[in-house]
């Protein structure tokens, strides 16, 4: 059964770093995208960013333009990085990763940030 376990949530402060991890169970390049969601308290979940089999990488509107996604092909990681938090990325963050119709998701991580 696939596994993803995210990591690296806590309380930030604005304006400060976050580095999430997410470990997968399976070798990542089984699945046709692995990536990041957000749901931020009262809202969907929305698209943070997909990093696809190519290595392309599809941004969403959360955040736009001040996450950066990546991936460790060699760890089964993915990654999702800020250097400048905001409040209105408080969210919880889930890890996702789809093969052809199925996608499994993570238990997710709370990221709070505080002003």
């Amino acid at each position: 059964q696939v596994q993803l376990v995210e990591s690296g949530g806590g309380l930030v402060q604005a304006g400060g770093s976050l580095r999430l991890s997410c470990a997968v169970s399976e070798n990542i390049f089984n699945f046709n995208s692995v990536g990041w969601y957000a749901q931020a308290p009262g809202h969907q979940r929305e698209l943070v960013a997909i990093i696809n089999l190519s290595g392309t990488i599809d941004y969403g509107e959360f955040g736009k333009g001040r996450f950066t996604a990546s991936r460790d092909t060699a760890k089964n990681t993915v990654y999702l990085q800020t250097n400048s938090v905001k409040p209105e990325d408080t969210a919880v963050y889930f890890c996702a990763a789809q093969i052809l119709r199925r996608q499994y998701w993570g238990q997710g991580t709370q990221v709070t940030v505080s002003s």
